[in-house]
């Protein structure tokens, strides 16, 4: 008996950990807005797309992130930038400028 609450305790540790963490990747998906009002729209999705809206324009490319490195190309340019992330708020950091986004 004491076999089985053991199992069954360590099973659930298990699930509730797998269920803590986001890795980088996963936390970058969606949509992000930077400014006030809103200037800049980037939205990643799960298939390595991006768009990204600018003016009223869109564009759409490519990224692949890797640890805190994004690399993405739209219309054939590729940039590289470091990004910080959490649940609700992303900083792109590329060429010495940051720019801070939050999560819609």
């Amino acid at each position: 008996m004491k076999m089985k609450l053991g199992i069954m305790a360590v099973a659930c540790v298990v699930v509730f950990m797998s269920g803590c963490g986001s890795s980088t990747e996963n936390q970058i998906i969606g949509k992000w807005e930077a400014g006030e009002p809103s200037v800049v729209t980037v939205e990643f999705a799960q298939d390595g797309k991006a768009k990204i809206t600018m003016f009223g324009q869109t564009l759409e490319g490519t990224y692949k992130l890797t640890g805190d490195d994004l690399e993405w190309t739209v219309n054939g340019k590729t940039t590289k930038s470091k990004v910080k992330l959490t649940a609700r708020e992303m900083e792109m950091t590329s060429e010495g400028r940051t720019v801070k986004y939050k999560k819609v």
